[in-house]
């Protein structure tokens, strides 16, 4: 049985044949990363961001924490930007206000080999300024989207049906 939650994600993020269309490739992104780089980690516990952290790290995923005030976060060394980081990253996933993401996002697109996709997480509200930069980069952009809730809607229940096959 489906919960009231499950029913409320299907139709918020496939409501329309463009919503449906982004949430079917945020379901290949996350079914093809393997390494996501979480810019702005927070060291506090209590902090969405840690959550999602831990939630991606126990879902199996890379996670590198980019936090310039912590040397180590969930146990993963922290770098202090994107550009530090010196192993491919295949998802950016970006904690911070929308007054300063852009900086994230720029940062994200001189990486080489460029992400697969950066998500601006929920929050963040639509960035026209930045899809507009990564329209022809071939980096996907997910705004406003939280990538946890995402996984569990789109990843794990497949994950479930399969081991019980």
């Amino acid at each position: 049985m489906r919960t009231t939650f499950n029913n409320w994600y299907d139709e918020k993020m496939r409501a329309t044949e463009a919503l449906n269309a982004e949430t079917d490739r945020a379901e290949k992104t996350l079914e093809e990363a393997t390494t996501i780089a979480i810019v702005g980690l927070s060291r506090s516990f209590h902090k969405d961001s840690q959550f999602v952290g831990r939630y991606l790290k126990n879902a199996g995923y890379n996670i590198v924490p980019v936090n310039p005030k912590a040397d180590e976060i969930l146990g993963e060394k922290s770098y202090p930007d994107l550009k530090s980081i010196p192993f491919p990253i295949d998802v950016v996933d970006v904690f911070l206000p929308p007054d300063v993401l852009p900086k994230a996002v720029d940062q994200a697109m001189e990486l080489d080999p460029k992400p697969r996709a950066i998500w601006l997480q929920l929050g963040t509200g639509d960035q026209p300024a930045e899809e507009e930069k990564l329209k022809g980069s071939g980096i996907e952009l997910y705004q406003n989207r939280c990538i946890k809730v995402d996984h569990q809607f789109l990843i794990r229940p497949k994950e479930k049906s399969t081991s019980n096959a």
